[in-house]
């Protein structure tokens, strides 16, 4: 069994920056893909960020790109997404997620274990 517990989100004005981070209970954790999701009412869960297992390589959806950075510390059992340069859009609950399977994957339903979520809301 996978526990996911996200930390860090919060209200914030537009450009500012918050860093979420994602405890993971999973004995091997470093073979797992880790991602990040957001969603907002009425909408299907959207992909972010990934850091696939092994840390062999990321993957950061085009929407953020240049703004979030996502890094696991594989001796820690965690996985941050910082966000910068934020935009009122970006406003949603940020959901951490694993993936056991080592095939690539940034779909939201092919990620096996889900944290709570986080709300993140950028407003002035």
């Amino acid at each position: 069994q996978v526990q996911l517990v996200e930390s860090g989100g919060g209200l914030v004005q537009p450009g500012g920056s918050l860093r979420l981070s994602c405890a993971c209970s999973g004995r091997t954790f470093s073979s797992y893909s880790m991602g990040w999701f957001r969603q907002t009412p009425g909408k299907e869960r959207e992909f972010v960020a990934v850091s696939f297992w092994g840390g062999s390589g990321t993957a950061i959806a085009d929407s953020v790109k240049g703004r979030f950075t996502i890094s696991r510390d594989n001796a820690k059992n965690t996985v941050d997404l910082q966000m910068n340069s934020l935009k009122p859009e970006d406003t949603a609950v940020y959901y951490c997620a694993a993936r056991l399977s080592r095939r690539a994957s940034t779909r939201f339903n092919e990620f096996d274990y889900w944290g709570q979520g986080t709300q993140v809301t950028v407003s002035s």
